[in-house]
């Protein structure tokens, strides 16, 4: 469902070159829940965004569905991403003057496909936020708007979900309740990504995958990886 082939990514800047990921290959399958650990700066954040299709590699390929994403032009990646992958962010990205309905509906302004408000009233009742579903963000918990936020990520039925850090704002209690829609996503056959220096989040995962300075260093579970 989702394969990095010989994943290579260097930022060019003033003070020199900075190779961030050095020939990365792995894939993730359909029911697969991979977690990506590693210190900071170790290249994690970029392997999410290019598996997203937000950050072009210097080198290699990225294949979401098999397709190649980067072969694609700007509007055909933008409209392959709405329908296909879903971002579960550790800072939420909810509109402030949007309701909770109208948050998980968001997407649909890229990609409409009819049944869509249904689905998001759905999507908001199976995360417990039907009583908060006129609320705007600000009148919400912390737990509150991550589960927003999940319900955003699902709307469009994607086949890969991509987390990054999406519980370290979460007390452990709300961590648990998103860590496991997260989890029951893969059971149901999406594939997951999730970025996370938080041990108690990778355990929910049935690979781990470490990098340092931009490389595997070890793999942990069913992951194919090299």
């Amino acid at each position: 469902m989702l394969e990095f082939e010989n994943l290579s990514k260097t930022y060019h800047g003033a003070k020199g070159d900075v190779c961030a990921l050095q020939s990365v290959s792995f894939a993730v399958s359909g029911g697969a829940f991979v977690a990506v650990r590693g210190p900071s700066g170790c290249g994690k954040s970029t392997l999410l965004l290019a598996a997203g299709g937000l950050l072009a590699p210097t080198e290699g390929r990225v294949r979401v569905a098999g397709r190649d994403v980067y072969g694609l032009t700007g509007e055909a990646r933008a409209r392959f991403r709405a329908e296909t992958i879903g971002f579960v962010f550790q800072q939420f990205h909810l509109l402030p003057y949007l309701t909770v309905l109208d948050n998980v509906l968001a997407p649909a302004w890229a990609v409409n496909r009819p049944g869509l408000p249904e689905r998001a009233r759905s999507l908001v009742a199976q995360l417990g936020l039907e009583p908060r579903i006129n609320h705007v963000p600000s009148e919400l918990s912390t737990g509150e708007r991550q589960r927003v936020a999940m319900a955003r990520a699902l709307l469009h039925e994607p086949k890969v979900l991509l987390a990054d850090e999406p519980t370290g704002n979460l007390d452990e209690k709300n961590a648990e309740i998103v860590l496991g829609y997260i989890a029951d996503f893969a059971k149901a056959g999406g594939a997951v990504l999730l970025v996370t220096h938080d041990p108690a989040a990778a355990r929910y995962a049935d690979t781990s995958i470490h990098l340092d300075a931009g490389r595997i260093i070890r793999g942990e579970g069913s992951a194919e990886t090299s």
